[in-house]
């Protein structure tokens, strides 16, 4: 029988085999959001608080959600865009006290160890390109203003279809010494667990404004990070959503 390689992650996550971690050691905590980037424009959103597209049933959007892999034309405006981010990755506060922000999804700890970036191929108001959401502030950065982006995710996706005619795809980046900070190597475990809350918020979420969502764990690993400027194991993509209108 061949060595089990995911089954070894698993014991060698137990807690006897892990070390003692950063924060029992004294060490500072690790800033819960990377830098702007240099010279790169701020895009403003609009806020979440003064956004209103109506009200949805809870259970409905459970009942009736599925993965979508075939979209519409329609581009989305950019408040849609403001609530899906809002939904999946907002600061509702700061603990200034912890120095941790207060999110709208779960993640072990309160360490929130992603970053979220956007391939936007039709959003109203911006242009088609790379995009990183500064959830502090609720912002956009814009990266790479390139129209053919896209299509180089598509290849690190192996092809996939829906990644190329998506308004746009979400990728979630870890950084996992915010959680690695605290529990050592057994966060590993919680950034998988973490990146699914995010993703179902954004099925949840989608279906109340009638778009769809492909949730992605296909595509090149090394590809993909190196598309994004990524260093692993210091950060690199751990997940991706596919969204547009539904078809």
């Amino acid at each position: 029988m061949t060595e089990d390689k995911g089954y070894a992650f698993v014991e060698s996550t137990k807690y006897p085999n892990i070390s003692e971690a950063d924060q029992a050691q004294g060490l500072p905590q690790p800033p819960y959001e990377i830098p702007l980037e240099e010279g790169k424009p701020l895009v403003n959103l609009p806020m979440p608080g003064k956004i209103d597209l109506g009200k949805f049933d809870l259970r409905q959007a459970i009942e009736q959600r599925i993965s979508h892999r075939r979209y519409s034309g329609d581009p989305l405006s950019q408040e849609e865009l403001s609530y899906l981010l809002w939904l999946t990755q907002g600061v509702k506060s700061i603990n200034e006290k912890r120095g941790v922000p207060l999110r709208t999804v779960p993640s072990a700890g309160c360490r929130h160890p992603f970053e979220t970036y956007l391939s936007v191929n039709r959003v109203k108001g911006l242009e088609p390109g790379l995009y990183r959401f500064v959830a502090s502030t609720h912002q956009l950065v814009a990266l790479h203003m390139d129209a053919a982006f896209n299509d180089r995710l598509t290849e690190v996706c192996l092809g996939q279809r829906q990644v190329a005619t998506s308004a746009v795809t979400f990728i979630w980046a870890a950084v996992p010494y915010r959680t690695a900070w605290r529990y050592s190597e057994r966060s590993y475990r919680y950034l998988y667990l973490d990146a699914g809350h995010v993703c179902q918020n954004l099925h949840l979420a989608a279906e109340s404004i009638n778009c769809g969502v492909c949730a992605i764990g296909a595509y090149d690993d090394d590809g993909a990070d190196a598309l994004l400027g990524f260093t692993p194991p210091e950060m690199f993509v751990i997940y991706m959503a596919s969204l547009g209108k539904k078809a």
